[in-house]
């Protein structure tokens, strides 16, 4: 089933089963995953040596599509899930040991990816547009899937979710991580395309394609909220 014709893959562009963007309350969870100063925060380039200001020149266009598309659009779903008292739900990467001895291979590799975020640094927090309220469950991982390293696997079903609302950075590392694995088990997903990004629009764009109508459903905020408008109980 599919519910719009965008970002369909090859698999799916004939299938004609054609469903509605339908939500319900109580069984629906919001998770923002990993929007943290130290992926949505640019740097300074004072100081910096040319090589690395070139570096951060490259993602310049990620960080304008942050700051004038995912962090807004993230706002709006946040404030109409605390609005209808729906469950929020938020994970960051955050490690336990100060040498990164419990973080997962892929934390552990050269380049961008090599991350030691540890408890107390500024950089590990959630963005204030974002901060979590009180009785807002966070979790911190030091996997790419939130679900493999975390127990919100279990504490979702606990609350009786079977779907999973999901935003967040990046669309093709951790979001995408997180989707299949919900997917492998067995929850609903909606993904937000434009509450999601990745270091370039081509990778974003490709990984949607990749994801929609297998693991997830690729859809807008603008359709989300309107299906949050008419909400089943």
């Amino acid at each position: 089933m599919r519910v719009n014709d965008r970002y369909l893959s090859f698999y799916y562009e004939n299938d004609n089963d054609i469903g509605e963007v339908t939500i319900e309350k109580k069984k629906t969870a919001l998770l923002i995953i990993d929007m943290q100063h130290v992926f949505l925060t640019c740097p300074a380039l004072a100081g910096l040596t040319e090589k690395e200001r070139e570096d951060i020149k490259r993602w310049m266009p990620f960080y304008q599509a942050v700051k004038e598309r995912v962090i807004p659009n993230n706002e709006r779903i946040l404030n109409i899930f605390r609005d209808k008292g729906m469950e929020v739900c938020f994970a960051k990467i955050q490690g336990q040991k100060k040498n990164g001895l419990d973080r997962s291979l892929v934390q552990k590799a050269t380049g961008y990816n090599q991350l030691l975020l540890l408890q107390g640094d500024k950089a590990a927090d959630i963005i204030p547009e974002l901060a979590p309220a009180e009785d807002e469950i966070i979790v911190t991982k030091t996997t790419d899937s939130v679900l493999a390293g975390t127990s919100l696997r279990l504490w979702l079903r606990n609350m009786g979710i079977d779907t999973v609302v999901v935003t967040g950075v990046l669309t093709d590392q951790c979001v995408s991580g997180t989707v299949r694995s919900l997917a492998d088990e067995s929850f609903k997903v909606w993904l937000i395309e434009d509450a999601c990004m990745a270091a370039t629009q081509e990778l974003h764009d490709n990984e949607l394609i990749t994801l929609n109508n297998i693991y997830c459903h690729v859809i807008n905020t603008q359709e989300l909220l309107e299906a949050l408008e008419n909400i089943r109980e």
